[in-house]
């Protein structure tokens, strides 16, 4: 059974950082696509971060330079590091898994088989 669990997220001032975790079973996370996606309420989940099979990364304009995604093959887990947060960060952070090859447009939600239950990142000023 495939599952996905997130931790890590908190309350953290502005220029804090910041690492999520997301670990993974029921499956080899090393061999398929991970990402990792936010959402604030109301609004559309969006794509953050994403890292391929091959170990490729990939980040929307707004944290790059900023966020980095990274797996531990050995836990079976990815984690998105965050550093220099901002308010506008603020969302509740699902990790996801790409487990059956689709379009490859790993920024889609719809690209993703599996995800985690979220857990909350609250930026304050």
């Amino acid at each position: 059974q495939v599952q996905l669990v997130e931790s890590g997220g908190g309350l953290v001032q502005a220029g804090g950082s910041l690492r999520l975790s997301c670990a993974a079973s029921g499956f080899t996370l090393r061999d398929y696509g991970m990402g990792w996606f936010r959402q604030a309420p109301g609004k559309e989940r969006e794509f953050v971060s994403r890292i391929s099979r091959a170990g490729t990364s990939n980040y929307v304009d707004s944290v790059k330079g900023r966020f980095t995604i990274s797996r531990d093959n050995a836990k079976n887990t990815v984690y998105l590091q965050m550093n220099s947060l901002k308010p506008k960060d603020t969302d509740v952070y699902y990790c996801a898994a790409n487990l059956v090859p689709r379009s490859g447009s790993y920024y889609r939600n719809s690209e993703y088989d599996y995800w985690g239950q979220g857990t909350q990142v609250t930026v304050s000023s």
